[in-house]
């Protein structure tokens, strides 16, 4: 045992000292030491997080709309670089075995403009809180699936815009040119696009107008009043890069007294867009479900002028395209004129969700003509479309001139018997029925098709 020294001694007798108890705590200087060494990991760790966070190209930061990046992976972040972004050129459509938004060239005084495309491209993946959001039905907002294709960058009266496509949607990215945090982001389903549907997309909505960004196949654009199918169509001009200027736009109309449509020429076609507040312009289409075409005969304006005003009902609904069917013309009683029947079904972009309504349109005296009565409206129905049944049957319980009622019904051609039962009863042999009805009275309507089967009216 070796000797006891004063020094050693004193520290024998210190309360530290206990012969009986493990002591694993360092000492003073050894944990000053490890204080230090953590302090200065913390410091590093904070300098290479601020130095990631700040790096040029990530679209993040403290005067950004985009939010805060959560993950990160090569793929994702190829797909925010503006300098991958896919570019078309100008003449590539003549040559182009597709007619689609594939096929748009890269337009826009902007489109080098690697800033703007950045932040679209950041705002796009992780929209911050001050980013207005909108989204037709059934479209995806996730990040671009890729590198997705620049159709369009400029700047189009007091905002910088920026349109992308990624195959499945169309993006439009929008900010004040004037600067500031705040900015927009529309989505629109595109997917399975053919030319006549992708003849025009909104670029800007200001001021209760509308401007539109036209594919480059279009030779013509005009403007066409809905509610005045005997007025020739308004020359609309476009500046270089297909940019229309500004017209009416119905979508934000507090009345139905007109309803300007743009009126595209596209190669030996006529085609009628109408906005329905959405990114992509509805195309307006008459005729039977199995052959639909552009409105583009007196007939068909007149048919439409009094269907217009019943477009707001699927109005931001992701349509597509809207037609208007005429399956019935019948002889009012009392030598009250003759009354169209049509059906008017809205397809949407998802493949869901249609609607159909069918419309009663007895003669009218103003102008313009009053707007058709709807007999009765379906939803997700295959009603009066292309891969549903034809036969549709409606009625209508109306006033003669006279102030007698009757309850009024038509079918399509399938039709070779109606009979009307309840508050009021009646049959007719052939697809038109009328029969004398109190006011108020309330019946069921079926009829008879060829082969034997029994349908029953819209609903």
């Amino acid at each position: 045992v070796a000797a006891e020294t004063p020094e050693s001694g004193a520290l024998l007798r210190s309360p530290e000292f206990d012969p009986c108890s493990l002591q694993a705590r360092p000492t003073d200087l050894m944990r000053r030491r490890q204080h230090a060494k953590a302090a200065l990991a913390a410091t590093a760790a904070l300098l290479v997080c601020g130095t990631l966070l700040g790096l040029p190209g990530d679209g993040w930061g403290p005067e950004s709309a985009a939010a805060p990046s959560y993950a990160r992976n090569p793929m994702a972040q190829a797909a925010l670089d503006p300098a991958k972004v896919r570019r078309v050129a100008p003449a590539f459509w003549e040559g182009s075995a597709r007619t689609d938004f594939s096929a748009w060239p890269t337009r826009g005084a902007l489109a080098n403009d690697t800033g703007l495309l950045r932040r679209a491209l950041a705002v796009w993946a992780r929209p911050g809180r001050t980013v207005q959001v909108s989204t037709t039905p059934g479209t995806p907002s996730g990040p671009p699936m890729g590198s997705p294709q620049l159709l369009y960058a400029g700047r189009v009266d007091a905002a910088r815009i920026v349109l992308l496509y990624d195959g499945l949607r169309v993006v439009r990215y929008a900010e004040a040119a004037d600067g500031g945090d705040a900015a927009g982001l529309d989505f629109a389903r595109v997917d399975g696009a053919d030319g006549a549907a992708s003849g025009a997309l909104v670029v800007a909505r200001s001021d209760s107008n509308v401007r539109y960004l036209t594919a480059p196949w279009v030779s013509r654009t005009s403007v066409r009043d809905l509610r005045d199918p005997q007025a020739p169509a308004r020359p609309l001009g476009r500046d270089a890069d297909g940019v229309t200027e500004p017209m009416g736009s119905p979508a934000t109309a507090r009345d139905c007294g007109s309803w300007d449509t743009l009126d595209l020429r596209d190669g030996s076609h006529d085609r009628l867009l109408t906005d329905l507040g959405e990114l992509t312009p509805a195309r307006l289409t008459s005729g039977p479900p199995s052959s639909p075409s552009d409105v583009s005969s007196t007939q068909d304006r007149v048919a439409w002028a009094r269907t217009a005003c019943l477009l707001p009902t699927v109005r931001s609904h992701g349509v597509r395209s809207v037609n208007s069917w005429a399956f019935a013309r019948q002889t009012l009683p009392e030598a009250n004129g003759t009354a169209e029947w049509l059906c008017t079904r809205a397809e949407t972009w998802r493949g869901t969700g249609s609607r159909v309504l069918a419309q009663f349109q007895p003669p009218s005296a103003t102008k313009p003509a009053s707007a058709g009565a709807i007999a009765a409206r379906a939803e997700d129905s295959l009603a009066c479309g292309a891969r549903g049944p034809r036969e549709v049957l409606a009625g209508v319980l109306w006033k003669s001139r006279g102030g007698q009622w009757y309850v009024l019904a038509a079918g399509s051609e399938e039709f070779r018997s109606l009979e009307v039962s309840g508050g009021v009863k009646g049959t007719a042999k052939g697809r038109m029925l009328a029969v004398r009805a109190s006011a108020g009275a309330r019946a069921e309507l079926k009829g008879a098709v060829e082969g034997g089967g029994s349908v029953g009216a819209l609903r």
